[in-house]
């Protein structure tokens, strides 16, 4: 009977062992950055999100790069970053990510609705909202400093909501603009 056991723990014990097989790896997926930049009719262009440091005045100065916009509009008294400014902020937080050494400014704004230290609250959270998202970007605490500038800094003085609209924004500026 012991023999007997013993043949049929053996047994189970060399059916359970297995050779395992070899998985093939997954792939891997390119994500090399750059952004198609919205073009006239007819022509399209792909800049890269980060040019080099001795490129970034150009960059920042091109219509057609990206980087050149700066500005994140926001609904009536919401800070919440719409998904349509993702790609901008993405390609800013790879620039930041790729040169350590660039600092930016972020500046909350409002509308002239609203007590002035509401506004000075709004802009601040609005700018803070950017400022996180361009951390978890990959951007570094250390290089973006978010402040609030309320309803001291308008673009537009009239007083109809499509000049309120243009109030309600946040502004990256990079070191040397501000």
């Amino acid at each position: 009977m012991k023999t007997l056991l013993a043949f049929v723990a053996a047994a189970l014990l060399a059916g359970c062992a297995s050779t395992p097989e070899l998985e093939s790896k997954a792939g891997v997926e390119d994500r090399t950055p750059t952004t198609a930049v919205p073009a006239q009719p007819g022509v399209t262009a792909v800049t890269p999100i980060a040019p080099k440091a001795d490129q970034l005045p150009n960059a920042l100065k091109d219509p057609k790069n990206i980087l050149s916009k700066r500005s994140i509009f926001y609904d009536y008294d919401k800070y919440d970053v719409k998904d349509e400014y993702k790609p901008l902020l993405q390609a800013h937080a790879h620039y930041l990510a790729q040169n350590r050494s660039a600092k930016m400014l972020i500046q909350g704004n409002a509308d002239e609705r609203g007590s002035r230290e509401y506004n000075i609250a709004l802009g601040q959270k609005r700018a803070e909202g950017v400022r996180k998202m361009l951390q978890l970007m990959g951007a570094q605490e250390s290089q973006i400093e978010a402040v609030s500038l309320g309803e001291e800094k308008p673009r537009c003085t009239e007083n109809t909501e499509a000049c309120y609209s243009q109030n309600r924004r946040s502004d990256m500026l990079y070191g040397g603009e501000y």
